[in-house]
């Protein structure tokens, strides 16, 4: 069930009635987690006991860590079921091909794997939020949570399968207090719902479906002008396209009545790697640095080359869970790689001197991310590598494709980054001054002209399939 949607407009609309229509804030946190479980099967009801399950198994494991002084092994195991749980379904079928691949070249012919295993949507996403809520229970950070809330924390549809990764000590006590609705959370709400709405049908499907799959489906056919600019296209597609699906999940639980912390903040506008990923999925970002780099690998203790060894570990596993492919594994080790060098550059005695101005570091930054960008979306390493010789060496043959709508968007989802970080706020605070009726007939029409401007169907979002 996609957002952006007439199926989705109508069972929202649905369950904004219901949980509205009902005093008990238990009965509502019910009628949200039957809702989010309804939201959930939707896409296949086959998985709907592994998302119990697994909340299940937390809360339990949890109960029993915040009974013992000393539970590391209870701590340990769990966050081992739930590795378990994303290991098997995201990363089976690569490593079985990995290791029918390395058996062929021993000469060991072997039969493809008879087990395809199915991706189920957002594992990743409620995956994490069960290990950082065993973490912190255990570290004394949270107080563990009831039954019923822990499964709502893990069930809640608007970030169910996308994110933004919504840690217990920022939604729990929301949900153990009864919520209110104000004209402001409207507003905001709402704002960020017709937003992400033209971000997604508008920029990031019609670069996706008229430039950008085109060009990266066959590069050899296309000229060194069109590589260049599909992949800054793709840039502002995974950036318009992932940022959308956040505004609109932060938008729909501000109408339920919840807050949900932003998940961008303009990174393109980074004058550093450090800057971006601290600008760019920012609940992954901090639960990386806070549970990976920091609590696994010990973040800035010990000498120089440990921290240059975790912040590369820290990427490269980052990488790895965004697909079981070689690509993300090549992604995620150059960010690596590049955030050493950045902290080396910095702590450097003479290279201290060397400081670009603010303009030249931002264009540098951006020109990394965006070469990242190519092997995240390439279909397989020699695809990018195919992709990147493409444009030192252009095709005799190559077709430049781009057209001024294309030119448009692309700069258009740039220039969104000039944007004030509080010109949502301020736009919805001018909202809410105006008369109810008059906000309502407006926004029917954005939305109603925004579907008008979009590319036929809705794919779904790019971060689905992580």
């Amino acid at each position: 069930m996609l957002f952006p949607t007439l199926t989705f407009g109508l069972f929202f609309l649905a369950v904004f009635c219901a949980v509205w229509s009902v005093r008990s804030n238990e009965w509502r946190k019910l009628l949200l987690l039957v809702a989010s479980w309804v939201f959930y099967g939707a896409w296949d009801w086959r998985f709907v006991p592994l998302l119990i399950l697994s909340a299940l198994m937390n809360w339990g494991v949890a109960r029993l860590v915040a009974g013992r002084a000393n539970a590391r092994w209870l701590v340990i195991a769990g966050v081992t079921l739930n590795l378990l749980v994303l290991g098997f379904f995201k990363y089976f079928d690569f490593f079985a091909d990995q290791a029918i691949s390395l058996m062929a070249l021993a000469g060991l012919r072997q039969d493809p794997a008879l087990m395809q295993v199915i991706l189920p949507v957002g594992v990743s996403f409620f995956t994490f939020q069960g290990i950082s809520y065993l973490v912190d229970v255990s570290k004394r950070r949270v107080a563990p949570a009831s039954m019923l809330d822990l499964l709502l924390l893990m069930s809640f549809f608007p970030h169910l399968v996308a994110g933004p990764i919504v840690r217990s000590a920022d939604l729990v006590p929301q949900l153990q207090a009864t919520p209110r609705l104000n004209r402001g959370m409207v507003s905001m709400g709402l704002l960020l719902i017709v937003w992400g709405l033209f971000k997604k049908a508008v920029i990031a499907s019609e670069l996706a479906t008229q430039f950008v799959d085109p060009v990266f489906q066959a590069p050899a056919g296309h000229s060194s002008l069109d590589l260049v600019l599909a992949a800054y296209g793709y840039a502002v597609q995974i950036y318009c396209d992932f940022s959308a699906y956040s505004d609109m999940a932060i938008g729909i639980a501000a109408l339920l009545g919840y807050r949900f912390p932003r998940n961008f903040d303009r990174p393109y506008r980074s004058a550093s790697l450090q800057e971006f990923w601290r600008r760019w999925h920012i609940s992954l970002s901090r639960w990386l640095r806070d549970y990976l780099y920091i609590d696994a690998l010990g973040g800035n203790r010990g000498g120089r080359f440990r921290v240059y060894r975790n912040l590369f570990l820290t990427m490269l596993l980052g990488g790895l869970w965004h697909g079981a492919a070689w690509t993300f594994v090549i992604w995620g080790g150059l960010h690596g790689a590049a955030l050493a060098v950045e902290r080396a550059w910095a702590r450097g005695a003479w290279t201290q001197r060397l400081v670009l101005p603010r303009w030249a570091a931002i264009v540098l930054t951006f020109h990394v991310v965006v070469l990242g960008w190519i092997f995240f979306r390439a279909a397989s390493f020699g695809d990018a590598l195919a992709y990147l010789g493409g444009i030192v060496v252009p095709a005799s043959d190559g077709l430049t494709t781009v057209t001024p709508l294309v030119l448009a968007l692309i700069v258009l989802g740039l220039a969104m980054h000039a944007l004030p970080r509080d010109a949502m706020r301020a736009a919805a605070e001018r909202i809410r001054l105006l008369p109810v009726p008059l906000v309502a007939a407006g926004l029917a029409v954005l939305m109603l002209v925004v579907d008008a401007m979009r590319y036929e169907g809705v794919a779904p979002f790019i971060y689905f399939r992580f």
